[in-house]
């Protein structure tokens, strides 16, 4: 009798900070695709892009993550991007990742606006060769439009996309920074904890915030 493939959903980024819109969009995926782990994957950072003013360093995202999804049995840490170069390509990450598991079936998971800028990420034909890619919906696009879009890179890269029916939470780290920045409680929309860590740390106090945002 054939072992039972695992299935494993794929959140990464660069949570800086981690907000319930990840963990929503963790939690949503993992129900729906009836997923054995969700691994959140913070992306490393190049060593010249390293303690910039106003953002949190590799350790800080790291701790912010594992405060986050900390007593979600489903939810793991995976550090594989976090590496001495600081950045690895995702279609790279992927096919190691293949590799190493051949017992598993990877859930690369994105949001809407992603999906319109697949086709300049890197080798996107190898990435939809080394797992599914779990499309987000927003609020901002029509779905009709967002299937055209999966349709015709499904075709283009020989792919399967797949749309994820859930709530939009529209919140960016960005947006959560700036009103860090300027005194605003980030309560209800960054964990408790998380919040605490940011506040212990002085994350995000800059008065280079202008420079920051646009990062």
């Amino acid at each position: 009798m054939e072992a039972k493939r695992k299935k494993i959903g794929i959140m990464g980024g660069t949570f800086d900070p981690i907000h319930v819109g990840h963990l929503i969009l963790g939690e949503k995926t993992y129900e729906q695709l009836g997923l054995d782990k969700v691994w959140f994957m913070p992306a490393g950072n190049p060593p010249h892009k390293r303690n910039r003013a106003g953002r949190a360093n590799d350790a800080q995202r790291v701790a912010m993550v594992e405060k986050a999804i900390a007593g979600n049995p489903h939810f793991e840490l995976s550090l594989i991007e976090m590496n001495d170069r600081g950045f690895t390509y995702t279609y790279h990450t992927l096919e190691t990742l293949k590799k190493q598991n051949p017992d598993t079936d990877y859930y690369f998971i994105i949001g809407a606006d992603s999906l319109y800028n697949f086709s300049t990420w890197m080798k996107p034909a190898r990435i939809c060769g080394a797992c599914t890619v779990v499309v987000a919906t927003r609020d901002h696009i029509p779905l009709q439009n967002l299937n055209e879009q999966m349709t015709y890179l499904s075709q283009l890269y020989h792919g399967h996309f797949i749309r994820l029916d859930t709530m939009n939470i529209d919140i960016s780290s960005q947006l959560l920074r700036q009103w860090h920045q300027e005194g605003k409680s980030l309560r209800y929309y960054v964990p408790d904890a998380v919040v605490d860590y940011i506040d212990q740390n002085h994350i995000y106090h800059t008065t280079e915030g202008a420079e920051s945002n646009h990062v």
